[in-house]
């Protein structure tokens, strides 16, 4: 993982280095192998699956007679591994099935034992709907007596897109881009998804019966609702269609969405189209789930490596939200208050030359008013540095916001790396900061400044986390 090097910057190496190694460390915590591998067990010659966090206690176990798995996010391919190497061969149902974003199909590397396919993110395509298409065909394989267990990961809702009935995935996209560039939260823009899908929503849940099924997740949305990761397909789904009608008018989305998605969720509210399975369902008597990793696990190991490094800690959110613009401009306010508050109290005891690490993790969200590129984490990076001028954030600091899965909105850039002077090299780049970054074109202003973070993709998505270094 590296940044692009800043062109004539002044930021030491150093600082930069260890806010990318500090942001490794919280990626690394995601592995989505080893988080699988933490919970199937073999003891006794049985299958065992932990409960949240690796809990025995909540373990389940049954006599299964074939186990087929179906792996699907940005993280499919690594989990599916996973799962394979914990399966016995006579209980693995072979081929399993593993749909993933193409970046990361295309090191496809070591998964014997199962299909690939690669489809589009973050918005579908029509590999993708032929990805869910083989998800279900596979699951309503499954028998009693059969086990379907289901590996989700970032990703998954866009990856395996399955129109309902009378829907087609231009109506699905076309949806979906007017959601993203309403600033719709994820949770929003999945009570939708949820509502256009054969799956999502406890669809597949839906479609596995009699067989029973257990879910391994790799949560990438905060607070961890099982429901809303990848639009919940193996949950109870407590929304209703009048709830997605609702959504949509008010992001000002209803009156422009294809005709056909409109009439689909108004027979959906007539109750003229079958609603998701609800809680409550025996449908779920036969359903279980692990959380496997989540951003507070990514954000406690950063923090945790943070202090291994020297620096002082300060969690400055859990839970990020908002508009990325207008967090980073109340991030500065904070880091300008903890500045004058380590100076005035001499640092309290503190070491003068121990840094300080602001650390956060979450998921903010952009409302589109300009034609340029970038996405949340390079506009929060790109806001920050302009915020942090203005209000002059002085000393040697750097602010890192990325993507935990590597790709920020639709760019080869997983957030932005930014500095105290990273405003003065966009301007001798002959570009002006602000004008950029009211035109949401915050990818072109980083890379002038050489401050686009280069990771690849990871593997993994826990959404994102931010990282202030102040020396």
């Amino acid at each position: 993982m590296a940044s692009q090097p800043p062109p004539d910057s002044t930021c030491p190496d150093s600082l930069r280095q260890k806010a990318e190694s500090l942001f490794r460390a919280g990626v690394d915590a995601a592995d989505p192998y080893k988080a699988v591998a933490r919970v199937l067990q073999i003891r006794d010659g049985a299958l065992h699956i932990l409960g949240d966090d690796g809990d025995p206690e909540n373990s389940r176990s049954a006599p299964w007679k074939r186990v087929f798995v179906a792996a699907f996010g940005k993280a499919a391919l690594a989990m599916a591994k996973a799962a394979r190497d914990a399966l016995p061969a006579e209980l693995f149902c072979d081929p399993g099935l593993a749909v993933t974003n193409y970046e990361n199909a295309a090191d496809a590397t070591n998964t014997e034992g199962f299909t690939v396919m690669a489809a589009g993110h973050p918005l579908p395509d029509a590999a993708g709907v032929k990805g869910a298409q083989a998800v279900a065909e596979m699951v309503e394989t499954a028998g009693e007596g059969d086990l379907v267990l289901v590996l989700i990961s970032g990703g998954g809702s866009a990856l395996i897109p399955y129109p309902a009935p009378g829907l087609t995935l231009g109506d699905k996209i076309a949806t979906t881009d007017l959601m993203l560039g309403s600033g719709a939260d994820i949770g929003a823009m999945n009570t939708v998804r949820k509502h256009l899908s054969r799956l999502k929503g406890g669809g597949l849940a839906r479609i596995a019966a009699p067989a029973q099924l257990h879910a391994l997740i790799l949560s990438d949305v905060l607070g961890d609702d099982l429901s809303t990761i990848a639009s919940g397909p193996t949950v109870a789904d407590a929304t209703t269609f009048a709830d997605a009608k609702g959504i949509l008018e008010a992001s000002r989305s209803w009156d422009t969405v294809p005709q056909a998605v409109r009439a689909h969720i108004e027979k959906g509210v007539a109750g003229e189209r079958q609603e998701t399975p609800k809680p409550g369902d025996p449908l779920f008597t036969t359903t279980a789930s692990t959380l496997v990793g989540s951003n507070g696990v990514s954000l406690a190991a950063l923090s945790g490596a943070a202090r291994d490094a020297g620096c002082e800690v300060q969690v400055w959110n859990e839970c990020l939200t908002g508009e990325a613009r207008e967090e980073a401009e109340k991030w500065v306010a904070a880091a300008l208050a903890a500045q004058n508050e380590r100076a005035q109290d001499e640092h309290g005891g503190t070491p003068p030359d121990t840094p300080l690490a602001m650390v956060a993790g979450g998921e903010t969200t952009v409302t589109l008013s300009g034609s340029g590129r970038g996405g949340r984490n390079q506009e929060m990076a790109l806001a920050f540095a302009i915020a942090a001028e203005k209000a002059g954030l002085s000393g040697d600091w750097v602010f890192l916001s990325g993507g935990t899965d590597g790709r920020d909105g639709p760019t080869d850039a997983a957030g932005g790396i930014v500095n105290g002077e990273s405003c003065e090299r966009i301007r001798k780049a002959g570009i002006d900061p602000q004008a950029h970054l009211a035109d949401n074109d915050s990818y072109a202003a980083l890379k002038a400044s050489g401050d686009l973070l280069m990771t690849g993709a990871t593997g993994t998505n826990v959404a994102d986390l931010q990282i202030l270094l102040l020396a």
